[in-house]
């Protein structure tokens, strides 16, 4: 294994190092957690002959990664590829395609594709940006003050207010890349009885709207008190308990 991989990497260095190389070309792509991504390699003219196809890939966490394919032995070679959602999009004597499936935070990161021949190299370079919608909430608190949230989104999600109030944005960072932001609104103007929410993001916009009339309320919650079908029966069991009383006297 140790000698395949040398000679593998011997090879690389030989044909994409001394081969007259094309443009290469760049390209940025957004894709969301759990969609299904194929990169593609540069399109090679049937007339020119294949020698060795390889994928470098360079994670956000500056881990490394590589596929290659030898079209003379027809064999492939993974280096430090141990996450089975990426491979080939098929058969890789028939396509050079890379397949992600399904994708996640941790594909984010620099993909390139080399692709040898006789008379030269070809290169398609990939930056992929791995997006994460937001869980977007909106909720009333004490004194008209009502907080947005977009929970675990990647890249931070926007808050915007109609109407404006006297608002604190907050955002907070997670290990795994994604980001929450919150926005607390005070508004203490009381001709103002419903606010709503805006959250802009890659994925989707989406809006919310909340009324201030229960942050506003004296009164505690209504689940506090009986119910109108408890007071039913309540009195109910008094007349039952008068009419009782009145014969047993």
């Amino acid at each position: 294994m140790a000698i395949s991989l040398l000679w593998y990497e011997f090879l690389i260095k030989v044909f994409f190092s001394h081969s007259p190389c094309v443009c290469p070309v760049n390209t940025s792509l957004s894709v969301q957690t759990g969609a299904k991504v194929v990169l593609c390699c540069p399109f090679i003219p049937p007339s020119r002959v294949l020698v060795i196809t390889t994928w470098q890939i360079i994670f956000r966490d500056k881990t490394l990664c590589s596929i290659s394919y030898k079209r003379e032995t027809n064999e492939t070679l993974e280096n430090n590829c141990a996450d089975g959602r990426i491979t080939w999009a098929s058969r890789p004597d028939q396509s050079p395609h890379l397949q992600i499936h399904p994708v996640a935070i941790s594909h984010e990161g620099n993909y390139r594709c080399q692709v040898a021949t006789i008379d030269g190299k070809f290169e398609h370079k990939y930056h992929l940006q791995v997006l994460v919608p937001p869980d977007v909430t909106v909720f009333p608190e004490k004194n008209r003050t009502v907080v947005c949230q977009a929970v675990a989104g990647r890249p931070a999600a926007q808050i915007f207010w109609t109407p404006e109030g006297d608002c604190v944005p907050e955002k907070q960072d997670w290990v795994n890349g994604t980001v929450t932001t919150s926005s607390t609104c005070h508004y203490p103007d009381g001709s103002v009885s419903t606010v709503t929410c805006f959250v802009s993001h890659p994925t989707g916009n989406r809006s919310l709207s909340t009324d201030l009339a229960s942050s506003s309320s004296p009164f505690p919650p209504s689940s506090c008190y009986p119910s109108s079908t408890l007071l039913v029966f309540l009195l109910l069991d008094l007349v039952f308990k008068l009419i009782i009383c009145r014969y047993t006297l």
